[in-house]
């Protein structure tokens, strides 16, 4: 493909195709994944605004409007699922399949784009566009061990895998082991092998993020395919490193709480103990998109959100 009609897709074997979604007009910062089976299936559809380039990717693979089977999504924030509305509109034979807790802002997703206008407020339209609603009866409901049908005896496992979001699954292909993270275990840079986490509010907690990692790690995945960004084949080692980099993160926020430090303040702590950690932060043009996707803002509030929690808790 030239640079009009999109990148084109990657492929990654087993019948596995990278579609870079081009969220914000960035290359390599959101992914999508054709499993092109008897059963064709999109894992991720990426944000609204870049259904179109979702749908050329999909044309150039040989998928057209009444070829894909399924649409899965391992969490419904807008860089994963903002296209869902978008996609089955195009696919009106595909089945979208989300965790329970996500399918009915799928369906009806007033509520979910309220709040989302709150905390993005122009850069909503810009980056991301409106989730549009999906008919009821074309949303399949994942329950934890559920198997999503990929045709000829394949299937994706699906199992919960909560910390970043309550909603959030994990996939893995019974055929290539390919384990589809979400962001359970954080973002993860290619261009510079660097791994941050990703814990936004509201719904990050430090031990539940852990043990869902815990259960990636018993199954035993050959391969892990980051939606941020791409595949990774040292899984030991890098299940390991988003533990790490958790535990370092909450622990740097913690401190900052502790010297009395602000919300501000427990940002620029984090900025300033990892700088030398990111070889990201040398490459100016990488880090700008890592920040629209992930920034530290996002994910220091959301930490300092899950210590207020267990403040409470403590009654501290």
């Amino acid at each position: 493909m030239d640079s009009e009609q999109g990148i084109a897709p990657v492929d990654l074997g087993g019948d596995v195709w990278l579609i870079d979604t081009q969220m914000g007009g960035f290359d390599g910062i959101t992914a999508g994944y054709l499993i092109r089976g008897e059963r064709p299936a999109l894992v991720e559809t990426g944000a609204a605004k870049n259904a179109d380039d979702v749908e050329r990717a999909l044309a150039g693979l040989g998928v057209g409007p009444a070829d894909l089977a399924t649409v899965v999504v391992t969490h419904i924030h807008l860089d994963h699922a903002g296209g869902v509305g978008d996609i089955a509109a195009r696919y009106p034979h595909a089945q979208v399949v989300v965790h329970e807790a996500g399918a009915r802002h799928l369906v009806d997703p007033g509520k979910l784009m309220r709040s989302a206008r709150m905390v993005f407020g122009p850069v909503l339209d810009q980056v991301f566009g409106d989730l549009r609603p999906t008919d009821a009866e074309r949303v399949t409901v994942l329950h934890d061990g559920d198997r999503v049908d990929l045709g000829g005896g394949r299937f994706l496992e699906s199992f919960d895998s909560p910390g970043h979001a309550r909603h959030h699954v994990g996939l893995l292909d019974s055929h290539t082991g390919d384990l589809y993270t979400g962001d359970a275990v954080g973002v993860w840079t290619p261009e510079t092998e660097d791994l941050r986490p990703a814990t936004p509010p509201p719904e990050f907690d430090l031990e539940t993020a852990i043990a869902s990692i815990g259960r990636m790690r018993e199954r035993t995945p050959t391969r892990l395919l980051f939606s941020h960004f791409g595949p990774v084949t040292d899984v030991a080692m890098t299940l390991d490193r988003s533990v790490e980099e958790l535990r370092l993160w909450v622990e740097l926020v913690r401190e900052a709480r502790g010297e009395g430090l602000d919300l501000d303040h427990a940002v620029a702590r984090v900025r300033e103990r990892t700088a030398d950690r990111y070889r990201v932060r040398a490459v100016p043009e990488v880090e700008e998109k890592l920040e629209l996707l992930s920034s530290t803002e996002a994910d220091v509030a959301g930490i300092w959100r899950y210590l207020d929690k267990q403040a409470e808790l403590d009654g501290t």
